[in-house]
């Protein structure tokens, strides 16, 4: 025990840089690079506003987030990674509800890393909710979306008070697979009401979203205003799971694996082919939603094994999946 922590000792003098105190009395505020305060700034009513900030553990040991408190149940906060190794980065989610209050709003999220040297890091996070512009719902979420289908998603803009308010333009991230409309519902003295459409590109590929819409206004208190777009593209083919690790084998010994492999729609397997002539299978007859491959690996000679297997089916343009397994043969 001494030993150990003797060499924890060593490790963390070493560290670069060291864990000394910030201004704000913790050495975890480092974690976030000394940007722990995100301002929102005046947004609408019900919208959902989200912000990641970004962690890189930059000391010489992993560290663990043991615990993450918010003030207020308006605010989630998630880490995108429990522990982090030195150098390693990652990302504390954050969600904050503008259907849980109205104007000026300052929240503080501590988040505590440790186990051995614990330290705990104090985040703010503001925002202006006001009360005459509120959106219905707060974002677009998509949800999960299997590959190729283009679901609508709408929110409705309603503003109340004494301007000739407008929507004068919605800017989309160049990169981002949609595509928006802006409809004029009413206006009426004291209250205006938009709806915006938001549609999935059918070439959006696999894989999560996130991206912001941009609204601006002829409102000279909020000429910008910002709406969250996020989704998951589910792939049209894919594998699970997608990295195997068979540990440790024996020369000339088989060993069995089952891969499923999925689709949206009923599918054949045409072919697998491995990098390696170690792994084989039977091929499925029939055409399913979901196949369970049941494979043999034999290996032949001693060290790494690492082999790429890659299945065809007959999905559109010869769709095909990539399947990792890994192991020791001696």
């Amino acid at each position: 025990m001494r030993k150990l922590a003797f060499i924890l000792t060593v490790l963390l003098v070493s560290a670069a840089p060291a864990l000394t105190q910030t201004p704000s009395g913790a050495w975890a505020d480092k974690l976030f690079m000394n940007k722990t305060v995100h301002d929102f700034g005046n947004v609408a009513r019900g919208l959902q506003l989200k912000y990641s900030f970004p962690i890189r553990n930059i000391y010489a040991v992993p560290l663990e987030i043991t615990n993450v408190r918010v003030s207020c149940g308006c605010v989630t906060a998630i880490p995108s990674k429990k522990v982090l190794q030195p150098q390693e980065e990652g990302t504390l989610d954050c969600n904050m509800d503008g259907t849980r209050f109205s104007g000026f709003k300052t929240i503080t999220v501590h988040v505590t890393v440790g186990p051995d040297y614990v330290s705990t890091a104090t985040l703010t996070i503001k925002a202006n909710a006001r009360t005459d512009v509120v959106f219905n719902p707060g974002e677009f979420n998509f949800g999960m979306v299997p590959q190729g289908q283009q679901p609508v998603k709408t929110v409705d803009v309603e503003y109340a008070g004494s301007l000739n308010w407008q929507i004068k333009e919605v800017v989309k991230p160049p990169e981002a697979p949609i595509a928006v409309k802006v409809q004029e519902l009413y206006r009426n003295p004291g209250r205006v009401g938009y709806r915006m459409t938001v549609s999935l590109n059918a070439d959006a590929p696999a894989g999560q979203f996130k991206h912001e819409l941009i609204l601006k206004t002829n409102d000279p208190s909020s000429e910008v205003m910002t709406v969250a777009v996020d989704g998951n593209v589910q792939a049209t083919l894919r594998a699970a799971p997608s990295l195997v690790s068979l540990g440790s084998m024996k020369v000339n010994e088989a060993r069995t694996f089952k891969v499923q492999v999925l689709a949206n729609r009923p599918f054949r397997i045409v072919d697998v082919k491995s990098t390696g002539n170690d792994i084989t299978t039977e091929l499925p007859q029939q055409a399913l939603t979901v196949h369970t491959l049941t494979l043999r690996c034999t290996p032949t000679a001693m060290g790494e094994v690492r082999r790429q297997l890659t299945v065809f089916t007959d999905l559109d343009k010869g769709a095909s999946v990539t399947v990792t397994v890994q192991g020791t043969a001696n």
